[in-house]
């Protein structure tokens, strides 16, 4: 028969508990002991069998006066019922504060902001950006502070439908990345399953044929193109930005940020680290381009007024020129007529370029890989660029360019 533990009093702590030279302890009974430290603090200690591990098992009440008798007796006889119903007070202590945890991270707007995160290393600044707006724009206005557990597909659908009717092909990219999101919050346990996987993705998106940037190639129109641009006199770095573009294709991101650090004007070459490229494999170097005299001539006329700034073509407030400015001006100067084949956009430069020195191969006698390459474009087959990648068309895009400034310049008009 088990010995009878006296249960203790305030009165019998308060004048027995005094610290010894080693800690010991006073039994209250029921595996609840007052524990006295040499230093004189006390402890409230409880021990038990679990009955899920089938050992003995300890844990803290908290230390006496701030947990009282009467308080540590009532944990212990809530711990109790928890044992007698099979269930391990500790654990199921854990799994409460996990599941509280979890819950918390698992937050909607907390989820999306590490996955944009995550996706922060992987992306350009502006589509990161882009990215981000998107999302502040649909599904964080629409779920919140919710748990992510908590979303049903049936609300993914809504959201997608609302943004199809807007921009279809806007409502594409939005489903693609809601289910990268939901697969990132699965992996990291955010979430139990991929809801958005259970959406079939053809009924819900509206079909969107493809439609090329518009691009003028047409000589009459060309030719008032690129005359209307040299005359242009609106800011200077919209200004300068058109005409650089007219002599080196670059893609609009690459452009409006560029930086001076990218210029080498001695060995007339621009430089831009792959991170910022939009292809960033990590095997593939550097994006390098030659500059045509022409080009350097109008760099360095941009650098008459923005030396002392990180980026080449910057607004009045130092930040670097938004894509959309030089739009705007090509649509104030009258190229914004598809219809009439007078629709240019900045990213349409590329295309321009691509079109006419394709036409005049004969002329320039450059090879297409060296015409990709000046449009960063990935050359063959991943096999095949896996044995090519490191090969240097640096001398032939120069002869490409400067055949490229040479017919721009031939183009324009003269008063």
């Amino acid at each position: 028969m088990p010995k009878s533990v006296k249960p203790l009093s305030d009165t019998e702590i308060k004048k027995s508990a005094k610290p010894q030279d080693k800690e010991y302890s006073l039994s209250d009974g029921d595996g609840l002991q007052l524990l006295i430290k040499p230093d004189g603090t006390k402890q409230w200690i409880f021990r038990y069998t679990s009955p899920t591990q089938n050992k003995r098992r300890k844990t803290s009440f908290g230390t006496y006066p701030s947990v009282t008798l009467a308080d540590a007796r009532a944990k212990r006889d809530e711990w109790q019922n928890l044992i007698k119903q099979g269930i391990d007070p500790i654990d199921d202590k854990r799994e409460v504060k996990a599941e509280v945890k979890r819950e918390k991270e698992s937050n909607f707007a907390n989820v999306v902001k590490l996955w944009l995160d995550d996706q922060e290393r992987r992306l350009s600044g502006n589509t990161h950006k882009r990215k981000k707006a998107l999302f502040e724009n649909t599904a964080l206005k629409a779920f919140g502070e919710r748990s992510i557990d908590e979303i049903d597909h049936t609300e993914i659908i809504t959201i997608i439908e609302v943004k199809a009717i807007q921009t279809p092909e806007t409502a594409r990219r939005l489903f693609t990345y809601l289910n990268d999101l939901w697969q990132f919050a699965c992996s990291r346990k955010y979430c139990k399953f991929n809801i958005v996987a259970n959406i079939h993705r053809k009924s819900t998106l509206p079909t969107v044929k493809k439609v090329n940037y518009p691009k003028i190639v047409e000589p009459t129109i060309l030719k008032e193109l690129i005359t209307t641009l040299y005359r242009y006199h609106g800011h200077y770095s919209t200004k300068n930005a058109l005409k650089f573009v007219l002599h080196v294709p670059l893609r609009a991101s690459n452009l409006v940020t560029l930086k001076w650090s990218f210029i080498d004007f001695e060995k007339q070459l621009l430089t831009i680290p792959r991170a910022e490229m939009k292809s960033k494999d990590k095997n593939v170097d550097d994006f390098k381009l030659p500059l045509s005299d022409e080009a350097i001539a109008i760099l360095k006329e941009q650098y008459l007024y923005t030396s002392n700034k990180e980026y080449v073509f910057v607004t009045d407030n130092g930040a670097h020129l938004n894509q959309e400015t030089p739009n705007r001006a090509l649509e104030r100067l009258g190229f914004n007529d598809e219809l009439r084949g007078r629709r240019q956009r900045l990213h349409s430069f590329r295309g321009t370029f691509r079109s006419i020195v394709e036409t005049n191969q004969m002329a320039h006698r450059c090879s297409y890989e060296s015409r990709e390459k000046v449009l960063d474009h990935a050359i063959g087959t991943q096999t095949e660029r896996a044995y090519t990648n490191k090969a240097d068309y640096t001398q032939e895009m120069r002869l490409l360019l400067n055949w490229w400034s040479g017919y721009v310049l031939a183009m324009m008009e003269i008063k």
